[in-house]
């Protein structure tokens, strides 16, 4: 079985090529597990990586897409969603709520609808790479696209 045939691949491909047939899944020879991994197989700014963090908010998850050289700020992800306590999700609430493993997390084509909010700081980049279901496999986008194909909201939510 090929990396595109995988369930989470090919969940992520549907939903980048109904938002536009020019977006692709690229395979990496290499494991972008990682936003250093992803830049480094991909030759690119580590910034360029989108990092989809799933967090607790509440009685609820959220999705945060962050920039690989930022860390998402609990102080900022709490004040702009006026709650009191939010937390990084365990990896089963992870796999339960977006269908995806840790590393490979993609910002679409999730189990479930959540509320994703896009930090500002990816705007810097001309092309970004996010996950497409599988630590090996990512697409292509900007970051105009990538707020269309998420419906996210544009925050600042980054130390």
């Amino acid at each position: 079985m090929t990396l595109l045939e995988k369930e989470p691949v090919k969940r992520a491909e549907k939903s980048i090529k109904k938002f536009s047939t020019n977006m692709r899944v690229i395979i990496l020879d290499s494991s972008a597990k990682t936003a250093i991994e992803a830049a480094s197989s991909l030759g690119c700014d580590v910034g360029a990586i989108v990092k989809s963090l799933l967090f607790r908010t509440q009685n609820t998850f959220t999705l945060f897409l962050v920039s690989g050289d930022k860390k998402a700020s609990l102080n900022k992800i709490k004040k702009t969603l006026n709650i009191k306590d939010a937390s990084m999700a365990s990896p089963d609430e992870v796999k339960n709520i977006t269908g995806y493993t840790i590393g490979g997390v993609s910002p679409v084509g999730h189990l479930n609808k959540i509320q994703i909010l896009i930090d500002h700081s990816l705007a810097r980049f001309k092309n970004l790479y996010a996950a497409a279901g599988h630590p090996n496999c990512v697409f292509k986008t900007n970051f105009d696209d990538l707020k269309k194909i998420t419906n996210g909201s544009i925050e600042d939510i980054t130390q």
